[in-house]
This record gives structure tokens, C-alpha cells and sequence, in this order.
């Protein structure tokens, strides 16, 4: 099975890879959503937790491959990756990304940018990695060492300044290493990272949660990070429980699904256990999920 689904958006080359999986707890995935409406949408395991993928992005640039989140990496416990069903091993790899990365012809070492849409566990933890075999594993390294690690200056102080409330997501593992190499290149809202890949501000979830935006020619493909987990949050109230400030996400949702539907974006959906890609449509009560082989969905 193919780790890694590649596309074109105008003259650039995408693959969105497959960094594993984990499971969340659906009431918390989807908020104030009663639980007979979203399980209609994504079933949940016996421990009410429903399963998410990993997707990673990586864009074929001219000044080389830049990576969009890492998933959770290789770092934490057996208990850790128990409660949240990780499943990322790799088989040639430390992760499952590794695989990924290595099926494309992409190695860790060739990767120019590593942008971060936060620094959740789930979507940050690949930044960095413990090498060797287990029980004997080294010291924590980057994952990509010759990258320039790309986060919102906020988010980055934002995780240092963690709280009860926002303790269990911030874990510094994945961040500090890339502190102390100096190799964060902080921004600060709106900011073009390389010719026709840009980062766009998409609060809610976490203050600073930024998306991906990779525009060639007249197409652009959208990165969308937590901002739309999935497909089954499309619809603007399908909010997570998670967000720190659901209202600020509605807001954004609102905003940029109206820009994507009239502009005919790609969305990438990261943690959607099925769709990877596709397009949002409209009805009169809400905006829906578009796959690219629905009649409207074409690339």
C-alpha cells in the first residue's frame, strides 16, 4: 500500500504522506456536536475514540522539498501511544514518515523547510527524533537536520508559556532541540516563506495556528492544519472541543471556505482517516466536502 498520494497544483508537485495514525476522543473532536450526529460520520472504537490520520505535506520546490507538520514522531511512551492509539513505526525508519519521505526519493537530509502549522504533539512531534535501536536509543536530534524549521513567533512562546489547560498538548521535546540549534525562522501573521508556498494565519484552535497556503500558476492548494481536521468538520459549528477559541475558529472557517469555494482551492484535510484532498462545495444550509472524483471535484 502507497504511502504517499502525489498531485500537481499548477507547475509545483505535492505528496501528502501518510505519517501514521492516532485516535482522540470523538465528544472532544467535535465539541458541543451531539455524539448520534458525528458518529454518523466517523464511527468510535469502544473507548469513544475516533481514528485520525497523520498527513504530512511535501512540496517539490526549486529551493528544495519543504515538509508541512511531522506528525508525532518516535519519542514518547508505550502509555502515551496506548491512550492515543499511535501508530507510526516505521519500517525503514524511525516513523512511518520516514517511509513516506523515502518512497517519494526524499531523504531526511534533503529537506530545506520544515513549516509547522503548531506545535501540538500531533503535529510537531517529527521535528525531532531519538536514533537507534530500542533501549539503546541517543540523545534527541533533529529530524531534518539541514532545515529551516518555519512557526509563528507566538505559537513558539506560546508553547513555552504552557498551562494547566494547554500542558498535555506543549510537549518541548519536539521544539526546544530546534531552540537550541537556532534554527527556527519565526514569522509573524501573513508571510511568504518561499516563491508561491505562503503561511496564512488561522487562529482558533491555539492563538497562533497558521495554514499552508501552495499557489503555482491558477491553482492553490490549502493546508489546513487544525483548522478543519477533517472533512466531517466542514460544516462552520462543527467546531473541535479542543479549539482554545471556538468562536475565533468559526470566523476563520467562515472566511476562508468562502474564499476556497469561489476560488475552487484544493483542500489538504491532515487527520481525515479517508479523503487526504479535495474540493468544498455549497448547499443552502451549509458548505460540504467535495472528493475529486465527484462530478464537481475534478482537479
Amino acid at each position: 500500500m502507497s504511502l504517499a498520494t502525489t498531485f500537481s497544483v499548477g507547475a509545483l508537485t505535492c505528496h501528502l504522506l501518510d505519517g501514521g495514525s492516532q485516535r482522540l476522543d470523538g465528544g472532544a473532536m467535535f465539541g458541543v456536536v451531539p455524539k448520534q450526529l458525528w458518529q454518523r460520520r466517523i464511527v468510535p472504537d469502544e473507548r469513544n475514540r475516533i481514528p485520525l490520520a497523520l498527513r504530512c505535506l511535501l512540496i517539490e520546490h526549486d529551493v528544495g522539498p519543504i515538509l508541512v507538520d511531522t506528525g508525532v514522531g518516535n519519542k514518547e511512551s508505550e502509555k502515551f501511544c496506548d491512550i492515543y492509539a499511535v501508530d507510526n513505526v516505521g519500517h525503514h525508519g524511525p516513523t512511518r514518515l520516514e517511509d513516506a519521505l523515502a518512497e517519494v526519493g526524499v531523504q531526511p537530509e534533503a529537506i530545506r523547510y520544515v513549516i509547522n502549522t503548531h506545535l501540538h504533539f500531533d503535529h510537531g512531534g517529527g521535528n525531532t527524533v531519538l536514533k537507534g535501536p530500542k533501549g539503546q536509543m541517543g540523545p534527541v536530534e533533529l529530524a531534518f537536520p539541514n532545515a529551516t524549521y518555519v512557526v509563528q513567533e507566538g505559537e513558539l512562546q506560546f508553547a513555552m508559556n504552557t498551562n494547566e489547560r494547554t500542558a498535555a498538548s506543549y510537549l518541548p521535546h519536539n521544539y526546544a532541540p530546534v531552540a537550541e540549534a537556532d534554527r527556527w525562522q519565526l514569522v509573524r501573521g501573513e508571510d511568504e516563506i518561499v516563491p508561491g508556498v505562503r503561511v496564512l494565519p488561522t487562529p482558533g484552535h491555539v492563538p497562533y495556528h497558521q495554514s499552508v497556503l501552495a499557489e503555482s500558476e491558477d491553482a492553490t492548494l490549502c493546508y489546513l492544519g487544525d483548522l478543519i481536521p477533517t472533512t466531517a468538520h466542514v460544516p462552520l459549528p462543527w467546531i473541535m472541543g479542543y479549539d482554545l477559541e471556538p468562536l475565533v475558529t468559526l470566523e476563520n472557517k467562515r472566511q476562508l471556505l468562502a474564499h476556497a469555494h469561489d476560488a475552487r482551492w484544493l483542500l489538504a484535510f491532515e487527520h481525515d482517516p479517508e479523503h487526504g484532498v479535495g474540493r468544498v462545495g455549497k448547499d443552502e444550509k451549509s458548505y460540504k466536502f467535495e472528493p475529486l472524483d465527484s462530478p464537481t471535484g475534478d482537479v
